[in-house]
Parts: structure tokens; C-alpha cells; sequence
């Protein structure tokens, strides 16, 4: 099983076949409009001015699962990503990505990843962490989502390359991008 073997719904509710972006690299992202991390949009946007013409496809998921920091439906999240960060890849209806609820695509990514940890360094990574592990002791164990801006690397042959942590550095993400295409 591979990437290629999944639907996944566009903002209109049509199918979306991800064997259409068969041979390209993809960076598969679940996102949210009001995160501390939402900045990253800019930076996903110059990953893909920079990197689309060569192969690069970065596929986005609106999820709410997390403080409900993706409210809007998919129009509005939409609307928000296009005025404030001018995104122009692919942006994807709302989902679910942990628990029962989760899609298909999501339950494969996370079955096949463990969870790399925050970045002790990252402001936000020492919060997280805390807040975390109030709720669950035991997260890190877990091989689940656990924030958004959650990235994962996808071959061209749709094999998952690498998981990003939401507190990764955007550098990084962005080199290991390069190394593969």
C-alpha cells in the first residue's frame, strides 16, 4: 500500500484520486487557521514557489481536532490561507485525522510513522510537550497526530519519507524537500 491508494475530498466534496500526483514529491500537511503555528503557511508557500516546478505538490488538510483552531468551513479556511498567506497549492476539504473519525490517509500515515518528538528548542515545542503530557503521560508513545502543521514527505513512488513534527524547522523540511527532488 501506498499514498497512491487513497481518496481523499477536495473543498468541493468531489473525490480526489491521490494517484493523480503519482511521480511527484508531496508534503502532506494537516493545518489549522488560528495556530501559533499558522505562520508556516508563508513559509509552505515559498517551499512551493521555489520547488512546484520542479515536482513538489504540497497537499493540505484543514483539521479541527486540535483547541478548534480550524473553525471556518472549508470556503472560509480557505479564503483566510488565499488573502492572508496567497497560497495557491492544493487546499482540501476539513478532516479528521486521529481516532475513529480519521480519514483513511491519515490512519495509513500514522500506523506507518512514529511520533520524532517536539523540539525542546522551539518556543512552542516546551508548551506543547507540558500540555500534553497533563493529558496523556504516556503521549510520546503514540504514534498520532498530536498538533497541527503535522508534515509528512512522500517519495514519488508514494512511500512516506520522513515525519515532521509541527515544531520542526522549516529549513529542514525544505532541504529534505531538495534532497528528493
Amino acid at each position: 500500500m501506498n499514498i497512491y491508494d487513497f481518496k481523499v475530498k477536495a473543498r468541493d466534496g468531489s473525490d480526489v484520486a491521490l494517484g493523480e500526483y503519482k511521480g511527484k514529491v508531496l508534503l502532506v500537511v494537516n493545518t489549522a487557521t488560528g495556530c501559533g503555528f499558522t505562520p508556516q503557511y508563508s513559509d509552505l508557500q515559498k517551499i512551493y514557489e521555489a520547488d512546484h516546478k520542479n515536482g513538489l505538490e504540497i497537499l493540505d488538510f484543514p483539521c479541527n481536532q486540535f483547541a478548534d483552531q480550524a473553525p471556518g468551513d472549508d470556503e472560509e479556511i480557505h479564503t483566510f490561507c488565499t488573502g492572508r498567506f496567497g497560497i495557491t497549492f492544493p487546499q482540501f476539504s476539513k478532516i479528521d485525522v486521529n481516532g475513529e473519525t480519521a480519514i483513511p490517509l491519515y490512519k495509513w500515515l500514522t500506523e506507518n510513522t512514529t511520533f520524532e518528538g517536539f523540539d525542546k528548542l522551539h518556543p512552542i515545542g516546551m508548551v506543547l510537550n507540558e500540555m500534553l503530557k497533563k493529558q496523556d503521560p504516556e503521549f510520546q508513545k503514540s504514534s498520532s497526530i498530536k498538533w497541527n502543521f503535522t508534515k509528512f514527505l512522500i517519495s514519488p513512488e508514494g512511500e512516506i519519507v520522513h515525519r515532521f513534527e509541527p515544531t520542526a524547522s522549516m529549513k529542514k523540511v525544505k532541504e529534505k524537500i531538495e534532497e528528493m527532488l
